[in-house]
C-alpha cells in the first residue's frame, strides 16, 4: 500500500513501472477518476510513447468504462494536447500518461478536470489517491462507458498557429530536437504550414531515450542539436521534453534561450496583443520580466512555483500570459494550459517579424546576471530555512515560496524545499556579477552552516 501511495505527488502520479505503476492501480485510479470528477460527460485518455503506456491507458479507459463514462481515446500526444482535448471538446476531464522527461523505468498520469483544470494535491488528487488505497468506488455501472478514438491532431495544428499571423512567418533553417518524445510525432504535422527548412532530431519514438535525456533543462542534453546548429550555420533550434509539453529555443550560436529570456519575450508579445492585461510570473524569475510588464503598460502578477497555482492565479486575474523558469508557458486561449509548441512558435515568430536572430533578442532579453537553480541536500529543511531567515533578518523577507530576500542593492534570493526530497532549491540574481558572486557565495555557506 505504501508503494501506491508514494506515487502520488504534489501535481501528478509518477513511479517505477511493475513494483510501483501497474495496470491494476491504473485500473483503479480510471475508476476513481469516473468516481470523483464533479461533471458529468465524457473523459479524454492519451499516452505516450513509452512501452508500456499503452497497456497503462487501457487499463485506465476500462476502469472509467466500469463506472459508466463514456471516453475519448486521443491516443498517443503531447502532454498539452490532452489539456486542449478536454477544452476544446468540452469534456468532464482527462488522464495523460506520461512520465514526462524521467527514465524509461518510469512512468505516470497527469490529471484535469473541465476546461483544463488541474488535478493536483489540494484539488482533488489526494481523494483519488484515497479512493484507490481504500478500494472504495461507487457501485460498478449496469451499462458500462463507449469509447470513441478520436484524432485531434489537425486541430492542434490550427489551434497553434491561431496564436500569431502564420501568414507573416519568416523562412527559417531550424533543427528540431525530440529526444525520442512525443514531439517527433506530433512536429511533422506542423512542418507543412510553417516556412521552415526543418531538420528533425531524434524524431523516432523510443520510451527508453536512447540517446539523451528528454529534458532539455539540462542544457548539456542538447550537445547534439547544437552541433548540428553549428555545422550546418542553422538560424536556431527548439528542444522538446519527452512528453512535449516544455520547449526551449536554441540560437544560432548554439546557445539556450533560458526560460527568464523566454518569458520575456512572451510577455512583450502578448501585451502588444492585449495591452494593459497581467502577465503571470513564477517568484524565480528575473526582476527583469516585472520591470518589462510595466514598461509596457502591463501588471506583473508575482505567483508561487507550479502549475496549480499559476492556472488558479491566470484565471482569476484573466491573464493572457504566465511563465515559469522552467519553461513551462502558460495561454489564457490555451485553457489556461501550458504548451511546449505554441511557445515555441511564437517565439520563432517574433525573431522574423522583428527582423532580429534568436541570439540577439536573447541579449536583449537578459538584463541581469543569475544563476541557474541549484539544489543543496540538507538533513533538515525546516533548520535551514531558519537559519537563512536569521542570517538575513535585516533584509526585506516573504515567504510567498519558500523564503525570498530582496537587497538595498538589487540583488536577491530565493530557496524553496523540495516536496519530495531533503532538498534545498536556490535562485539568486544580482546587478553585477561580483555582487552575485558574493551573494551566493553567503548564501550558500549559510546553507551548509559554516557561519
Amino acid at each position: 500500500m505504501n508503494a501506491i501511495s508514494n506515487i502520488f505527488k504534489a501535481y501528478d502520479v509518477r513511479g517505477k513501472v511493475g513494483s510501483e505503476l501497474t495496470p491494476a492501480v491504473t485500473n483503479s485510479i480510471g475508476k476513481a477518476m469516473a468516481d470523483w470528477l464533479p461533471n458529468d460527460g465524457p473523459v479524454a485518455v492519451g499516452r505516450d510513447m513509452r512501452p508500456d503506456s499503452a497497456e497503462l491507458a487501457d487499463a485506465i479507459i476500462e476502469g472509467l468504462q466500469t463506472q459508466g463514462r463514456d471516453v475519448v481515446d486521443i491516443g498517443q500526444v503531447t502532454s498539452d494536447m490532452i489539456y486542449f482535448a478536454v477544452g476544446d471538446l468540452k469534456l468532464a476531464g482527462g488522464l495523460m500518461v506520461t512520465a514526462s522527461h524521467n527514465p524509461g523505468e518510469y512512468n505516470g498520469i497527469k490529471l484535469c478536470r473541465e476546461e483544463a483544470k488541474p488535478i493536483g494535491q489540494e484539488t482533488g488528487l489526494f481523494d483519488i489517491r484515497d479512493a484507490v488505497l481504500s478500494d472504495t468506488f461507487k457501485p460498478k455501472a449496469e451499462v458500462p462507458g463507449v469509447v470513441d478514438e478520436q484524432d485531434i491532431t489537425e486541430a492542434w495544428i490550427d489551434h497553434t498557429l491561431s496564436f500569431i499571423n502564420s501568414d507573416e512567418l519568416k523562412p527559417l533553417k531550424i533543427v528540431v530536437d525530440a529526444g525520442n518524445g512525443m514531439a517527433g510525432k506530433i512536429f511533422p504535422d506542423l512542418e507543412p504550414y510553417v516556412p521552415w527548412e526543418v531538420t528533425e532530431l531524434y524524431f523516432e519514438l523510443d520510451g527508453t531515450f536512447p540517446n539523451h535525456e528528454a529534458n532539455p533543462l539540462k542544457f548539456e542534453t542538447l550537445a547534439d542539436m547544437i552541433k548540428v546548429i553549428k555545422d550546418n550555420k542553422l538560424d536556431g533550434g527548439i528542444a522538446f521534453d519527452g512528453d512535449g509539453d516544455r520547449a526551449f529555443l536554441v540560437d544560432e550560436t548554439g546557445t539556450v534561450l533560458p526560460g527568464n529570456v523566454m518569458n520575456a519575450m512572451l510577455a512583450e508579445y502578448f501585451l502588444e496583443r492585449y495591452p494593459g492585461s497581467n502577465i503571470l510570473y513564477d517568484l524565480r524569475a528575473s526582476k527583469a520580466i516585472p520591470e518589462l510588464v510595466v514598461a509596457k503598460g502591463g501588471t506583473p502578477v508575482r505567483t508561487r512555483v507550479g502549475h496549480s497555482f499559476i492556472k488558479q492565479v491566470m484565471r482569476e486575474q484573466n491573464a493572457p500570459f504566465g511563465g515559469e523558469v522552467s519553461g513551462h508557458f502558460y495561454f489564457r486561449d490555451n485553457f489556461f494550459a501550458d504548451s511546449g509548441l505554441i511557445a515555441a512558435v511564437i517565439g520563432l515568430y517574433v525573431a522574423g517579424i522583428r527582423g532580429k536572430s534568436l541570439s540577439v533578442l536573447r541579449e536583449e532579453y537578459t538584463k541581469y546576471p543569475s544563476i541557474s537553480e541549484t539544489n543543496f541536500e540538507v538533513t533538515d529543511t525546516a533548520t535551514v530555512l531558519q537559519r537563512l531567515k536569521d542570517t538575513f533578518a535585516t533584509e526585506t523577507q516573504d515567504e510567498l515560496d519558500g523564503l525570498t530576500v530582496e537587497f538595498t542593492n538589487g540583488s536577491w534570493f530565493n530557496v524553496r524545499a523540495s516536496n519530495t526530497e531533503p532538498v534545498i532549491r536556490l535562485n539568486a540574481e544580482a546587478n553585477t556579477q561580483s555582487d552575485l558572486d558574493a551573494l551566493v557565495g553567503q548564501v550558500t555557506q549559510t546553507i551548509l552552516g559554516d557561519i
